[in-house]
């Protein structure tokens, strides 16, 4: 892959779910005129020779999209039908992530070079106000950070949501944030501002409080303990604050005890809703999080070929368990049953087992 440095022509490359972003790689930001081309974040811009796969280079490769809102197919089955993703790999690093495999599409690999090559969408505010602008345009939710994380350490210094929810609230266009960082906090008056006059959904992601598995599995978001103020900040907003239980991963963190405790804590910051999601492991990240077992927790793969063999989801059986397990958690510490929301089922999840699958690992 040759990072952009001219007007060398534009390529479609697909995004997760079935989305399709097309991304024009001929056009980019000219680099600074004092020679300097770190951008900050842990990432620099590349020079301009091709970017070689498997490195252990991190750069910002800027670029500019041919469209930003995505629409999702029909039979994807997820409660959205328009995404925005300013960011293509992300610098939290979560050895799990589902979204890994679309870094393969730019010939880049679904490992290290998704954790620290970051496409960077430098005219999604530009082009959000086109699209929204457009007669065709029926103002329907837009869901961020379905793919990957909007506030991930790149936004940091590209600030690229800031115009993104300013286009959304002048147009009082309803959306939804998913995120695991901080960061979102910088935009809590923007925020406030779009629910004035619109429909404003925010959730983090909050897995565990275990510190140490923290810092091993998602090595490059804040600290759980960080994201419960998160929760706590959208509260006193009176906005409130979904949380993810996600992922929940087997032998690591679905423990009676665990759960109990981490619910305990995301009502004490006041979260509006929990819904728990065990771990499912697509192509790209299945081998990611196989490699990341077998080095830090090799007694736990013969649990992971038992539940996993060759699909993404865990069985129904272990899914319902785990979701009692949070519901008892919920009533326990006083949280309204309709505030704590099980998995949703997909095909994909709901599909039977059969006695011919074989066992292999993950």
């Amino acid at each position: 892959m040759t990072p952009p440095t001219g007007s060398s022509g534009e390529t479609g490359v697909p995004e997760s779910g079935g989305e399709t972003a097309e991304l024009d790689l001929g056009v980019s930001p000219e680099p600074p005129s004092n020679g300097d081309r770190r951008v900050g974040a842990g990432l620099r811009l590349p020079d301009p020779v091709p970017i070689e796969a498997g490195t252990e280079d991190a750069y910002a490769i800027e670029i500019r999209a041919k469209s930003i809102l995505n629409r999702v197919p029909g039979e994807s089955g997820v409660p959205f039908e328009w995404t925005l993703n300013p960011y293509r790999g992300c610098g939290h690093a979560c050895r799990y992530c589902f979204a890994r495999n679309t870094h393969t599409y730019l010939d880049l690999d679904s490992g290290h070079d998704f954790d620290s090559k970051i496409v960077v969408k430098v005219n999604a505010g530009q082009l959000l106000r086109r699209e929204l602008a457009s007669p065709k345009w029926r103002g329907e939710p837009v869901a961020m950070g379905t793919n990957t994380d909007p506030y991930q350490r790149a936004e940091g210094r590209y600030a690229l949501m800031r115009d993104i929810l300013t286009v959304l609230s002048e147009r009082a266009n309803p959306f939804s944030i998913l995120t695991k960082s901080t960061l979102i906090l910088r935009d809590l008056d923007l925020i406030e501002s779009a629910a004035a006059v619109t429909d404003v959904s925010v959730a983090v992601s909050i897995g565990s409080l275990d510190e140490r598995l923290w810092r091993t599995v998602e090595p490059g978001t804040p600290a759980p303990a960080r994201r419960l103020e998160v929760v706590r900040r959208f509260a006193e907003a009176g906005i409130g604050c979904s949380v993810l239980l996600a992922p929940i991963l087997p032998g690591l963190s679905d423990s009676p005890e665990q759960l109990d405790r981490t619910v305990g804590a995301l009502v004490e910051a006041g979260a509006k809703s929990i819904t728990p999601l065990p771990l499912h492991l697509r192509p790209g990240a299945r081998e990611w999080y196989r490699a990341w077992l077998q080095r830090e927790y090799p007694s736990l793969v013969p649990l992971y070929a038992r539940l996993y063999r060759n699909r993404a989801y865990v069985p129904e059986s272990y899914q319902r368990e785990v979701v009692e397990l949070v519901e008892q958690a919920c009533r326990a510490h006083g949280m309204p049953r309709e505030s704590a929301g099980g998995t949703r089922e997909t095909p994909e999840r709901a599909a039977p087992e059969t006695a011919h699958e074989q066992l292999s690992l993950l």
